[in-house]
């Protein structure tokens, strides 16, 4: 009797644990610093710290079991010039795994030419790949009021740069916020504490990838 209850238990707790090993990332890495490399975006424009999108991803991938420092790099009204040109500052203070890149919207909004803002992302990416950092290149796209021919080659930028440098990307990063006005904040430019969990969860599901691989 009581050998038979001895393996009932173990085989229940054998169970459960298989159960659970499913809920559990394949393969989680220790300690993975992740850089937010963007505009204002990224870096918390107009939101109390708690509410910044490095503070909202961090937490979101730790709950996932992702041993990760998210590091709010991102400087509001950057360009992809001035991104290029602190870029190699941030990689020597900080021994950073992984860079989420999403720059060019101050550029577009500017009306610098397309083939200026791929050439610095270009370079960005370079230095990053030269360096062995992995890299989720998030893509922007462009206002309807520049008109079609710049559109159609700022849009472009972003799949053409992924495709050659064949790294992780996110296509939009606002996707699911850009233009609805109960996502952010009243210069309806820049997500509000809701958008930014949407924004959180669209780089979530690259982050995941990424960090399981």
């Amino acid at each position: 009797m009581l050998s038979s209850l001895y393996s009932f238990f173990i085989l229940r707790f054998l169970v459960i644990l298989i159960v659970g090993l499913n809920f559990i990332p394949t393969k989680v890495y220790c300690n993975q610093k992740i850089a937010l490399f963007g505009d204002s975006l990224m870096s918390g424009y107009g939101l109390e710290k708690k509410f910044h999108l490095s503070t909202i991803l961090e937490k979101n991938l730790k709950q996932k079991g992702f041993d990760v420092n998210v590091i709010n790099a991102s400087v509001s009204g950057d360009t992809t010039s001035g991104g290029l040109n602190r870029l190699n500052w941030l990689l020597k203070k900080k021994d950073i795994d992984i860079v989420v890149v999403c720059l060019g919207a101050n550029d577009m909004l500017r009306g610098i030419k397309p083939s200026l803002i791929k050439q610095n992302l270009n370079k960005i990416l370079h230095i990053l790949q030269e360096r062995n950092t992995t890299i989720l290149l998030a893509g922007m796209l462009s206002q309807e009021a520049l008109g079609n021919e710049y559109k159609n080659k700022f849009d472009s930028i972003y799949p053409e740069l992924a495709k050659k440098f064949q790294i992780s990307f996110l296509p939009f990063l606002l996707d699911g916020v850009a233009l609805n006005a109960e996502l952010n904040l009243s210069d309806g430019k820049h997500p509000n504490q809701e958008g930014i969990k949407i924004i959180s969860k669209n780089l979530e599901k690259k982050l995941n990838d990424i960090l399981q691989n």
